[in-house]
């Protein structure tokens, strides 16, 4: 369920950070936009003074950190917008991919598979006498009279 950002404008493909929704790392970004680790760092709108400087349109903006040691994560459509806006890359689209399962996904799945089988379960009960008595009841009606 997770997923990636893919460019049309520079035909380079990231896979979703693990961390987050469908979020992508410098490395991912780097790819994506074609240029060096080091261009990624200066294009980012970042400040040692504040943890999360606010919203600049000329610069590249992470998601959210609550703490400086926290990877820099970016969400596609934000890279998408620079290399639009601010590179001037020509038709830029961002277009999710799904990424491999990981194990919570795979538990999530496992866990919606039983509930469907609890559900079909207790629909099939829903029509069967629940007391001894009425058992009994139907019992004797479907048998034929001797």
């Amino acid at each position: 369920m997770g997923g990636g950002a893919q460019f049309t404008g520079t035909q380079a493909e990231a896979p979703a950070g693990e961390s987050g929704d469908n979020l992508i790392g410098i490395d991912e970004v780097q790819r994506c936009l074609n240029r060096s680790r080091a261009s990624v760092y200066r294009y980012t709108n970042t400040d040692p003074r504040n943890l999360n400087p606010p919203f600049n349109p000329r610069k590249l903006n992470p998601e959210y950190r609550s703490d400086q040691k926290d990877p820099l994560l970016f969400h596609p459509n934000e890279v998408a917008r620079f290399a639009r806006d601010v590179l001037r890359i020509k038709e830029v689209t961002v277009e999710v991919l799904n990424s491999p399962s990981t194990a919570t996904q795979q538990l999530l799945g496992s866990i919606l598979e039983e509930l469907r089988a609890i559900r079909g379960l207790l629909s099939e009960a829903e029509g069967r006498p629940t007391s001894l008595e009425s058992r009994r009841e139907h019992h004797d009606q479907a048998r034929p009279a001797a």
